[in-house]
């Protein structure tokens, strides 16, 4: 039984096991299911460290320089952002930008 969360637009929910410290396998829609390595966790952590970003949960063109894009280009073709987003904000990592909605802030 995995932890549940909201997306980044808090649309929809989500499933995932593990944390940002040891990976994740994060579970969504009827059948999709992706998994977010320790190791991609730590490089994500280090590109984005102090930085606040837009998120970037397009799924086909999310904004250059945005989690997203990073998403896309180092860890798969699958729009994950809105996911990814909030595991790190509910871990500590992260924080929503006040009245930005669509932006994040990397501790």
């Amino acid at each position: 039984m995995g932890k549940e969360l909201a997306t980044w637009g808090e649309r929809s929910s989500f499933e995932y096991d593990g944390s940002v410290a040891s990976g994740t396998s994060i579970r969504f829609g009827e059948n999709g299911r992706q998994l977010v390595t320790r190791e991609q966790y730590i490089a994500l952590l280090a590109h984005f460290k102090g930085r606040t970003v837009d998120i970037g949960t397009s799924r086909d063109n999310p904004p250059e320089g945005s989690v997203g894009a990073w998403l896309q280009e180092h860890v798969t073709r699958i729009a994950i952002a809105s996911y990814v987003g909030s595991i790190l904000v509910a871990e500590g990592y992260a924080e929503r930008v006040p009245l930005e909605r669509s932006r994040i802030r990397f501790k």
